[in-house]
């Protein structure tokens, strides 16, 4: 990360004021839409940066850098898990994270539930759904929802919070935005079925980045999860 604070908290508003002119599209209040800062492969500052800027929250991939990370700040934010998690990693992740945004499967909520149990703690959740049917993304079929939520549901140690998803990119540039649109339209619509037969509210809607938040925000997104446009290109990785 090379940009100053000053350049981070004018970024921070640039993308406040996209929020702002999205939700005068769609007839919501900006206050309906929180901020996820980006901070996987960024230092700990990132996570100060954000801190000092009011965000509420950071979000990182991979368990075990914010395990590292985490430490290093003495921020208060609180931590989410965005990245694809491997069962073998729950009790990490249920120890190092305040939420966890990328549950697609029946065994790795009961790992995580176990593990919060075994924390004394009641752990956060977001239900993956792969809304774009995209094989290359990562996230329960839509077709398996129901029964994705139903084990949520019977798990003590865990608050389902809602649904988040990542919306495809289209081999041809021109249609990735209705392709993204369509994916957040069909979230939306899981959303909505989900709760009215389960009686779980299920209010948070994980969706939108740096390039399509507004997009999400039409389909009622309530969190967009931006890095790039906050923090810039990502470090490349380190080469033996």
């Amino acid at each position: 990360m090379v940009i100053s604070y000053p350049e981070f908290e004018a970024r921070v508003e640039a993308v406040k004021a996209r929020i702002a002119a999205a939700c005068r599209l769609a007839g919501r209040d900006p206050a309906g839409v929180s901020l996820l800062a980006v901070t996987k492969t960024h230092p700990a500052a990132a996570v100060d940066y954000a801190a000092r800027c009011g965000l509420p929250a950071v979000g990182e991939s991979r368990v075990q850098e914010a395990a590292a990370k985490r430490p290093l700040c003495t921020a208060s934010v609180r931590w989410e898990l965005i990245g694809h998690l491997q069962s073998n990693k729950a009790k990490l992740a249920a120890a190092h994270f305040d939420r966890v945004q990328s549950v697609d499967g029946a065994k790795l909520l009961a790992h995580l539930d176990r593990a919060a149990g075994e924390l004394g703690k009641t752990l956060h959740v977001l239900l993956q759904i792969n809304a774009g049917h995209d094989p290359a993304k990562f996230g329960a079929d839509p077709a398996d929802a129901p029964g994705l939520l139903e084990a949520a549901l019977a798990c003590p140690h865990l608050r389902i919070d809602g649904l988040m998803t990542i919306a495809p990119l289209s081999p041809a540039p021109a249609e990735t935005g209705a392709l993204a649109a369509r994916t957040f339209e069909n979230l939306r619509t899981i959303r909505d079925d989900l709760a009215a037969k389960s009686g779980s509210p299920l209010p948070e809607l994980s969706m939108g980045m740096s390039d399509d938040l507004e997009a999400a925000i039409l389909a009622g997104s309530t969190q967009i999860r931006v890095g790039t446009a906050l923090y810039g290109e990502r470090p490349a990785p380190a080469t033996a």
